[in-house]
């Protein structure tokens, strides 16, 4: 890049990182009360799968039910005696008493828009107003807990793209898309790593070459705006040769846990999330793509499973050997679920459908028991046979579980809204048989 360009990356980068470091409260909202809920996580870390995983390939299998279901594929046993799982997930069985399974989630939308707002805000769309996600709202009431320059809500790599996730709260609560492959040689952050190959070191040294270049703002350095644009470079300088950088910098990890959480960008896009954590940040998403499987169902297991399923047993017992479990929410699920019965014949091919009447949830640490199951599905996991879950009863729980209400009302704020975190979420059937 060219002097010009420099300049002016610097100045964006050095405004970047005044902003994270803005207070929690923003203009015209008030935070509310404590609440007296009892605060058991520091962070979370959602497991987004991406276009609605399969119950029976995942944590609701069945094994008798014909081919026309189940594809040929049956359960195995976890190390938590009575429970099975999908024989797709030979890592997780091994760790089942670290993580408890919901059989019954349920809500009526099919499309990925509805039912994805619907999972990450309790709310339906309509009415003129966007309603922040889980992670805007956690981020905004635990940013101080961030260390170094980081956002308090980060998304690898990308964001979920079907709404807009900060909803009413604005831009400073969105979520930070890292973009870039974690699996890569060097992974690409935006804002936090050099583009265009440039090296730390080639970075450093163009820093202090502007500051013999700029003989105008020598001459000036007493004039405020001067001062703003100096304090914007060092801004720049502490994100990217600072901790935050290193905090993405996965070769600081060795070579074995990188290759136990697997070298693939879902496996180091989880271990990047436990770095995270230990950085403070409060809310971690991890968008994982390819499982909006209409067609090729199985096809498509066949390379994206083993990869899932390596990395989040990887994650959840890398948080238990570092003390870091107990105080991080790990929550696994989609929009919905897939159809019950394949559709084998073209295009589909083995193919399975959009199914919101019974699909899965997985949650673990945080103030969550392990080695559970929530709730059953019937013969064919086509329908809830007992405890309903909502995704209000969901969201309600992990919100619980981190010390937010989800009955309180929303900051006040300038549209004037006196709504709930959460509407129609009833105590009695958020998930407190899985609390500790």
């Amino acid at each position: 890049m060219d002097r010009r360009e420099f300049l002016k990356t610097c100045l964006t980068l050095g405004m970047l990182g005044a902003v994270s470091r803005l207070s929690p409260a923003f203009a015209g909202l008030e935070l509310p009360a404590k609440s007296k809920t009892v605060k058991t996580a520091k962070s979370v870390i959602e497991l987004w799968i991406w276009g609605g995983p399969c119950q029976l390939e995942s944590f609701d299998p069945k094994p008798e039910a014909s081919r026309d279901y189940n594809g040929g594929h049956g359960a195995i046993p976890t190390n938590v005696d009575g429970i099975f799982i999908s024989d797709y997930m030979p890592e997780l069985a091994k760790i089942a008493d670290k993580y408890s399974i919901i059989r019954s989630m349920t809500h009526p939308y099919n499309g990925h828009e509805t039912a994805t707002y619907l999972m990450q805000t309790g709310r339906v769309p309509g009415g003129g107003i966007t309603y922040p996600a889980i992670g805007a709202l956690l981020a905004m009431l635990n940013g101080g807990n961030v260390q170094y320059d980081l956002p308090a809500y980060v998304a690898l790599t990308t964001t979920k793209g079907r709404f807009s996730e900060c909803g009413f709260l604005g831009d400073k609560y969105a979520p930070f898309a890292t973009r870039g492959n974690p699996a890569a040689s060097k992974f690409l952050v935006d804002g936090y790593t050099p583009a265009g190959g440039v090296s730390k070191e080639d970075m450093e040294r163009r820093f202090e070459l502007l500051k013999e270049l700029d003989t105008f703002g020598s001459f000036h350095e007493n004039h405020p705006e001067m001062k703003a644009f100096d304090n914007a470079g060092m801004d720049a300088s502490q994100i990217l040769f600072g901790k935050a950088a290193e905090v993405f910098d996965l070769s600081k990890e060795t070579e074995t846990m990188r290759k136990r959480y697997g070298m693939n960008r879902f496996g180091q896009s989880c271990l990047c999330a436990r770095r995270l954590v230990e950085a403070g940040v409060p809310y971690i998403t991890i968008n994982a793509s390819g499982w909006d499987t209409h067609k090729r169902h199985f096809e498509s297991l066949a390379r994206i499973a083993p990869e899932m399923d390596r990395a989040v047993a990887t994650l959840i017992s890398d948080l238990h050997e570092r003390g870091l479990l107990d105080s991080t929410v790990v929550w696994w699920t989609g929009e919905f679920g897939r159809t019950p019965k394949v559709d084998w014949d073209a295009p589909w091919q083995g193919g399975r459908n959009h199914f919101a009447r019974c699909f899965n949830a997985m949650v673990a640490g945080g103030g969550f028991a392990g080695g559970k199951v929530v709730g059953s599905s019937d013969e064919t996991a086509s329908h809830v046979t007992s405890r309903p879950v909502s995704p209000q009863d969901l969201l309600g729980s992990i919100y619980e579980r981190c010390g937010v209400d989800p009955s309180r009302p929303f900051p006040s704020n300038p549209l004037g809204l006196k709504a709930p975190i959460l509407p129609a979420s009833d105590p009695k059937t958020r998930l407190r048989e899985l609390y500790l």
